[in-house]
């Protein structure tokens, strides 16, 4: 048994090394076999705003806890280092009277199912679309959708948040005339070593490159200030490997996967290869979403929207290629969000279009998903954390 001061050191010690914090705190979930699953909704219909579901890793099953926050659009969720904290990205147009959307705090109160709100604040940009944290739990990121704008903010003692320090408006078009006719930022990713933040842009075909100063959540260019995709693909999420050294780029439009080099010292992401999703012989609507990798870093997952697919490859631990293993229908439409569970022995789908949750087996030697899953009703998830 770990004593609270001991607790206390080992966190303090690890505060600094990518992903090792996040690592220790699944852990000790998986050990404790308890764990709580919060789910951030588009807040249509019935949906109130961020749901507390119990998982049940033993059958694969989640039990409604209740509605843990009532929150506007709460369409993104990111946990704290600690997990004592989570923020919730307001994807909206206007917040709390102020144009743009917004970012709210809370208190986690993960055995009980409760987030207690600390503070909302504005994200200087409309349709706030996506929320992460730093490595150290500092600095709190957004990005603003159809704002075309990317957000930071300094973490307060408390957990809340201060307003902007940096605030970064995006300018130009894309290819793709109906797409990209203006910046579209969809994802903020902190790199491991917790230096740099990258902003994947889908209107502009870019990754832009800042440096980031921690301790103040200030974002600084970077030189180079950004990586360029194929013009029309619309980079989307961002995911990077284990090791720190390799990073997935997800893009949207078409519908595909960009293996990144990235080079801490300098600061630059080099393309490795792309390979598609879209399923062979599929020829209608598609539109990628959303990447996730197993904790050992050897299979890498990718959801497709409206083929309706999740895309499994092998990861290879040299160069980080990716080879592709197969695609599993899970029995639900347009999937927003994926996330392995503690164990992971099961992946989880958001299911927008069908207002439901996935359960999917994962085979943890082969990498392979079953072909369908479990299904638990919920309107219009968006977004899948575990605690």
């Amino acid at each position: 048994m770990i004593s609270n001061v001991s607790r206390r050191k080992v966190l303090k010690g690890l505060g600094a090394v990518p992903f090792v914090a996040h690592a220790w705190w699944r852990g000790m979930a998986e050990r404790s076999g308890a764990s709580t699953l919060f789910v951030g909704t588009q807040t249509k219909g019935s949906s109130k705003g961020i749901y507390a579901y119990r998982w049940d890793a033993a059958k694969g099953e989640i039990e409604l806890m209740g509605l843990a926050a009532e929150v506007e659009n709460p369409t993104f969720l990111a946990l704290s280092p600690n997990a004592k904290f989570l923020y919730a990205a307001n994807e909206v147009s206007s917040f709390q009277g102020q144009k743009g959307g917004g970012v709210s705090s809370f208190v986690v109160d993960a055995k009980a199912g409760k987030l207690t709100a600390i503070n909302a604040v504005s994200a200087k940009g409309a349709g706030t679309c996506h929320v992460t944290l730093d490595q150290t739990g500092q600095a709190v990121f957004c990005a603003n959708y159809d704002g075309g704008s990317a957000t930071s903010f300094h973490v307060k003692p408390d957990g809340g948040l201060t307003e902007a320090v940096s605030f970064l408006q995006y300018s130009g078009h894309g290819p793709n005339a109906e797409r990209q006719e203006a910046p579209h930022a969809h994802r903020v990713t902190v790199t491991p070593d917790n230096k740099y933040v990258l902003v994947n842009d889908l209107g502009l075909d870019c990754i832009h490159i800042y440096n980031l100063d921690a301790a103040t959540a200030k974002l600084t260019p970077h030189d180079p200030a950004e990586w360029k995709s194929e013009p029309g693909a619309g980079p989307r999420a961002l995911r990077f490997h284990p090791n720190g050294r390799w990073a997935y780029c997800v893009e949207e439009m078409a519908s595909a996967v960009t293996v990144l080099r990235w080079d801490a010292q300098a600061g630059t992401l080099t393309t490795v290869q792309t390979v598609s999703l879209i399923p062979e012989g599929y020829h209608g609507e598609h539109n990628a979403s959303e990447i996730v990798l197993d904790r050992a870093g050897r299979f890498a997952y990718a959801a497709d929207r409206f083929d309706d697919v999740l895309v499994s490859f092998r990861v290879d631990p040299t160069t980080g290629r990716l080879t592709k293993l197969g695609s599993s229908k899970y029995g639900g439409k347009t999937p927003r969000h994926i996330a392995l569970d503690p164990t992971e022995q099961w992946m989880l789908v958001a299911n927008q279009g069908s207002d439901n949750i996935s359960v999917v087996k994962r085979g943890a030697k082969t990498g392979l998903l079953a072909e369908t899953g479990k299904e638990f009703p919920i309107v219009k998830p968006q977004c899948l954390v575990f605690v």
